[in-house]
């Protein structure tokens, strides 16, 4: 299995900025799906943003036009730019690998004034 390590969680105001990156262990990182999943309290883990090998994206529709998913694979990292951050952003953010299932140890985005 691929080794997923985020980073880049924080606290940050409503309205605000936050750029999560998640770098993974294996050389072949290129040919895979990778996604970004959040989990709030007290609910389900759900799929905020993906991007294909191909560099197609898709979006859950709250965080459209807000969150901008992209792909380095010479670094083999993903990142996750949030902008116009909302309160009900918060939660644990998960990097994630579709191919094997593969998960990372997650990092907090807390959204507050």
């Amino acid at each position: 299995q691929v080794r997923l390590v985020e980073s880049g969680g924080g606290l940050v105001q409503p309205g605000g900025s936050l750029r999560l990156s998640c770098t993974a262990s294996r050389s072949d990182f290129s040919y895979r799906t990778m996604g970004w999943f959040r989990q709030a309290p007290g609910k389900q883990r759900e799929l905020v943003a993906s991007i294909t090998w191909t560099d197609t994206t898709n979006y859950m529709s709250s965080v459209k036009g807000r969150f901008t998913i992209t792909r380095d694979n010479a670094k083999n990292t993903v990142d996750l730019q949030m902008n116009n951050l909302k309160p009900e952003d918060t939660a644990v953010y998960y990097c994630h690998c579709f191919s094997d299932s593969s998960w990372g140890q997650g990092t907090q985005v807390t959204v507050s004034s």
